[in-house]
């Protein structure tokens, strides 16, 4: 229930013979999770690309005429998550460029766009009006209509992308994925009938029977066309993936850098545990992505897990505007309390993060006024306190809770009974990844790819993390 959203998936079919307009419908569908905004599919036959995408769920977008019409041996597709940039069709991809030529979905957000701005101003292109992905696809378009190769393009444009990307590019005949250096957004490729696939995340493999084969490193660019498979390395590898995709973006039953999602959420419950053990007479879990984190914990703990909280699993996006009252409702239309598991009990509240506060602030009224005689609130990550610029549709820095007030003072606004957050060492051991693999910059403020002019906008804080625990008799 994080206040957090992420800008998008991205999923790319290549192969001759595969329906790669329904591959890729069912791959979105899986990646619904990462973006609700609007959807997209651009499939090319090897003469045309044809290009459909609207606003909505891809349920919402996508009618069986759409899939037929987008015939081919190549495709792919886009989910994205509304951000400050506002909703609009504008801003639904796939990009395209050069009169029906490429392609692009681009996951992640380029912080500063002043290196592209300067570059295609120079090709006499106005940019006044353009997101950061149409920067990059018009840049590369360009590039293409000078005489370069879409491969050339690529490598030429690659310097201009001073931000977080995994993007797929498609021409009539190819498709090219790239990450960038700290491959802060993941993206993994897999095999199917003789073909390929690429996806923000693994989950969607399973969903149309195909097997993954490896991660496209950082930094490197993926080309695959009529002769198979290649790569090229185009910046050296500086890996530094998101954990906030293992905290709270990725599917559970994906997998990032060789790790179950499910697993390492489970550790930070483990985790938590540990550092945190409480007497309590109740686990709940947030729904949905604080539910293996809760197993963990209950498992450690000995203390029983209810789901004292239902979600209603069809709130998504629609385009029926709330009546006022149910407006007013807020969480209330999202999360409904379970009395009979809530009342007269010493609550165990788990969560994946906090942001502004508002959500985790009216589930603790809501639990309260189930009937709980207290209500510990329990954090699977540490402290928000920084905002993100790659590819997170965060809050200014001045609205998140952690950014100005103290644990205490937190606790105080929720209304809880107690506030703990899992400690960043504690984060850290439970993925059993190296630190250094890691982006953290939402917690620690530290930006592993130079954030430019936008740095102005970070007020530096005193980092203090909870003691780090390795046992629950500490």
């Amino acid at each position: 229930m994080s206040d957090l959203g992420e800008k998008c998936g991205v999923f790319g079919v290549y192969g001759k013979g595969l329906d790669v307009a329904r591959i890729s419908f069912f791959g979105l569908f899986a990646l619904q999770h990462r973006g609700q905004e609007s959807s997209g599919i651009a499939a090319s036959d090897g003469e045309r690309i044809a290009c459909h995408k609207g606003m909505g769920l891809v349920s919402q977008v996508f009618a069986e005429e759409d899939i037929l019409r987008l015939t081919g041996h190549i495709a792919i597709g886009h989910n994205r998550y509304s951000t400050a940039g506002g909703s609009h069709v504008d801003h639904a991809q796939p990009t395209i460029v050069n009169n029906w030529g490429i392609a692009l979905a681009h996951n992640g957000n380029i912080p500063s766009t002043a290196v592209l701005e300067e570059f295609l101003h120079g090709k006499n292109i106005e940019t006044s009006k353009l997101s950061d992905s149409r920067m990059i696809a018009e840049a590369i378009g360009v590039l293409v209509k000078e005489g370069a190769s879409l491969e050339e393009a690529i490598k030429k444009a690659y310097p201009l992308m001073t931000g977080a990307f995994s993007i797929l590019i498609m021409s009539k005949d190819r498709m090219i994925a790239i990450r960038d250096a700290c491959g802060i957004r993941p993206l993994s490729i897999a095999t199917i009938n003789g073909g390929f696939i690429f996806s923000s995340e693994t989950c969607a493999f399973q969903t149309i029977g195909a097997e993954f084969m490896r991660d496209v490193q950082p930094g490197e660019m993926v080309v695959i066309d009529a002769n198979g498979l290649r790569s090229e390395q185009l910046a050296k590898p500086n890996p530094k993936m998101d954990i906030f995709e293992f905290v709270y973006f990725a599917r559970p039953d994906s997998h990032l850098l060789g790790k179950s999602v499910y697993s390492v959420r489970r550790n930070f419950g483990v985790q938590l545990a540990k550092e945190y053990p409480l007497r309590a007479d109740v686990i709940i879990p947030v729904p949905e992505t604080a539910i293996p984190v809760a197993i963990g914990y209950a498992n450690e703990s000995g203390i029983p897990l209810e789901m004292g909280l239902t979600k209603n699993r069809y709130i998504h996006r629609t385009f029926i505007e709330p009546e006022q009252h149910i407006r007013d409702q807020g969480v209330k239309a999202k999360l409904t309390p379970i009395a009979e598991v809530i009342k007269s009990k010493r609550v165990a509240v788990i969560d994946d993060s906090i942001v502004r506060g508002t959500t985790s602030r009216k589930i603790v009224e809501m639990l309260f006024g189930a009937g709980a005689t207290e209500v510990h609130f329990l954090v699977s990550s540490p402290p928000i306190m920084f905002p993100d610029f790659y590819g997170i549709d965060t809050p200014k820095q001045k609205n998140l809770l952690a950014s100005d007030k103290s644990i205490p003072e937190m606790k105080a606004f929720l209304g809880a009974t107690s506030l703990q957050f899992l400690s960043y060492q504690g984060m850290i051991k439970a993925t059993g990844i190296p630190e250094d693999q890691f982006s953290t910059s939402c917690f620690t403020g530290e930006y592993p790819i130079d954030i430019k002019e936008r740095m102005k906008e970070i007020v530096a804080k005193k980092v203090c993390y909870t003691p780090f625990r390795e046992n629950s008799s500490q």
